[in-house]
């Protein structure tokens, strides 16, 4: 038996569920989760914060050496701390968002992001689920599961919206939307990494399936494959 943890790796685009999936499974299997989007987001505030333009690779390669990430389960939330500062919130408004998909384009902040990435997921005792949007293609090739999520763009939009609306955030669902395609189409475009499913990977369409199922789905799949490893 491979004395590796068990590698989860689950893609798809905003809003297709991947955050509140991700966070269920790991709390039912007892993996460690990485949330690779909050940490592109934590260097997209970071460099807002600093005044770091999106495509100056140069003062972006110098800010990764800076940039200090972690992850701790507070209740049943996976808190995102940024230099020991507690982001979780801050890192998911619309600007951050927008902002986070611009920095994610940049060769110099994949590259760098990457071997961490792969640290935190290696450092699980028992295994780790990673959710973003190239762990099946680019972090984790061989993950021992892979899982692609996605859904309809307006229902994807419409929980966006409501997700916004219960923080507090007023934004009109179709400025929600028109993010949202504006992100898919960046995501899915750009020369590096691009958002686009592994061909081994489990396609998941979540758009009429509650939470349970989904969750349901991919925990029977996983639990399949760990017992044939």
């Amino acid at each position: 038996m491979s004395s590796r943890p068990f590698i989860v790796a689950i893609d798809g685009p905003a809003g297709a569920g991947k955050s509140t999936v991700s966070k269920v499974l790991a709390r039912r299997l007892g993996f460690a989760l990485v949330d690779t989007g909050a940490i592109y987001r934590c260097v997209a505030l970071k460099a807002r914060r600093e005044g770091i333009a999106f495509d100056d690779d140069t003062g972006l390669g110098a800010l990764l050496a800076r940039v200090h990430v972690s992850f701790e389960v507070v209740g049943e939330d996976n808190h995102v701390f940024l230099d020991g500062e507690d982001v979780s919130q801050e890192i998911r408004t619309p600007e951050n968002s927008m902002a986070a998909s611009q920095v994610s384009s940049r060769p110099v902040v994949r590259e760098g992001l990457l071997s961490l990435q792969r640290r935190l997921a290696l450092e699980a005792p028992k295994g780790a689920i990673l959710e973003g949007r190239d762990i099946g293609t680019v972090v984790f090739p061989d993950a021992d599961a892979k899982f692609f999520l996605e859904a309809d763009p307006d229902i994807r939009a419409r929980r966006r919206f409501e997700e916004l609306f219960e923080k507090g955030v007023e934004r009109s669902l179709p400025d929600v939307l028109a993010d949202q395609v504006k992100r898919d189409q960046d995501d899915a475009s750009r020369a590096v990494a691009p958002l686009k499913p592994a061909d081994d990977a489990r396609r998941v369409d979540s758009s009429l399936l509650p939470l349970s199922e989904v969750v349901r789905t991919l925990e029977q799949e996983i639990l399949a494959r760990m017992a044939r490893r």
